[in-house]
């Protein structure tokens, strides 16, 4: 049986300006997701339907339910804080 354990990230502040890219982040996950499924022949549809490879969540980030995008929004910030927990720093160059 998978007994998952993810790293402990519950002690990590991230600054603001990392903070600010958690949105940004969320959105490109869905968009990578979103891309995968099209290329394995899934299309939008009112319903999920893994026969007819359909679903209603290929749309565009701004269009998914709240609950899709909280889902999407804390993939980003654990990812984020889990960088940091390992002694990276993330720094903007622009």
């Amino acid at each position: 049986m998978y007994d998952p354990k993810p790293i402990d990230t519950s002690d990590v502040v991230l600054p603001e300006e990392l903070l600010s890219l958690t949105e940004k982040i969320a959105e490109n996950v869905h968009d990578v997701w979103a891309e995968g499924r099209i290329s394995e022949g899934w299309t939008y549809g009112a319903e999920q339907d893994t026969e007819k490879k359909t679903t209603p969540l290929l749309v565009p980030y701004n269009k998914l339910p709240e609950s899709e995008k909280d889902y999407d929004r804390n993939t980003a910030l654990e990812t984020l804080k889990f960088i940091v927990s390992l002694g990276y720093e993330i720094v903007k160059t622009e």
